[in-house]
């Protein structure tokens, strides 16, 4: 790389930085902020204003002298937003979750009160979880049903319970709003679901949500197997792959949380 290159590519990681500097401030900075933050010179960071002002990526309050993002970058994720497929960018997350536990996961949505399927991945065993795209499944006795149910707000919850009540699938089943709320709080806690034999008996699937840009969760990842396969003592191991796997289609999706951070979640569970 010659030294042109080397220059073109020291300008575009001080504006990354510059961009992240400006992203963690909702108040904004001034030159002599952003300078002491970046550890540049000011005439460095001046240039570097001036051109993405000038490109609307950067604007200024004229009264206070902060710069802030500007509304290029608006119109930029709008564009990404309308393009966004959940579907189609987890198959990726979906295909290496399987080659890690070896059985067959999904991408659910919540729909009307009910878990939508939108995506599977089957793993290579021939004793497999059964699953069909499209079809649509009981929200409260699911893996990827309970960790949506977890994060929707209390009245759409109640809402839910409701309209759809607690039938009982198996001896497992949560079947009172009391016990559910309790279930609810527990995978919030501990950032993933369990379905415990609940919906059929001898499967058993664990659930992670996934979140957009503004961190509200829109889908869930699970994992769904024999329960002789996956045991209780498995649990954690396979929770932790299946919360990294939703941890970043969610930073793909422009979730801003870090992976390290779900990654010690689930981690201190498993040891």
């Amino acid at each position: 790389m010659d030294e042109d290159q080397i220059y073109k590519v020291q300008v575009l990681d001080r504006a990354i930085a510059l961009f992240e500097a400006l992203s963690s401030e909702s108040g904004g900075l001034t030159l002599i902020e952003l300078s002491d933050k970046m550890g540049l010179h000011r005439s460095t960071i001046y240039r570097l204003l001036m051109v993405l002002e000038r490109n609307r990526y950067v604007t200024k309050n004229a009264s206070t002298g902060k710069f802030f993002l500007g509304f290029r970058f608006f119109e930029l994720a709008s564009k990404v937003i309308r393009n966004s497929d959940p579907a189609r960018e987890a198959r990726p997350h979906l295909e290496r979750l399987v080659a890690e536990v070896g059985e067959t996961a999904h991408l659910c949505v919540l729909d009307e009160g009910e878990v939508l399927y939108l995506a599977k991945v089957e793993g290579a065993r021939a004793v497999r979880a059964p699953s069909i795209i499209g079809r649509r499944y009981p929200v409260h006795c699911g893996g990827a049903g309970k960790a949506l149910l977890a994060h929707v707000p209390p009245e759409v919850l109640d809402d839910i319970l409701k309209r759809k009540g607690l039938p009982a699938f198996t001896r497992s089943t949560i079947v009172t709003p009391a016990q559910m709320k309790i279930e609810l709080q527990r995978i919030r806690d501990r950032g993933y679901s369990v379905d415990d034999e609940e919906y059929e008996e001898g499967l058993r699937c664990v659930g992670a949500p996934v979140r957009d840009y503004t961190g509200n969760v829109i889908a869930a990842i699970s994992v769904a197997a024999p329960a002789f396969r996956l045991t209780q003592d498995d649990v954690p191991v396979v929770a932790k792959a299946v919360v990294e796997a939703a941890t970043q289609l969610s930073a793909e999706l422009g979730f801003r949380q870090p992976v390290r951070e779900a990654r010690a979640r689930v981690g201190s569970l498993a040891r």
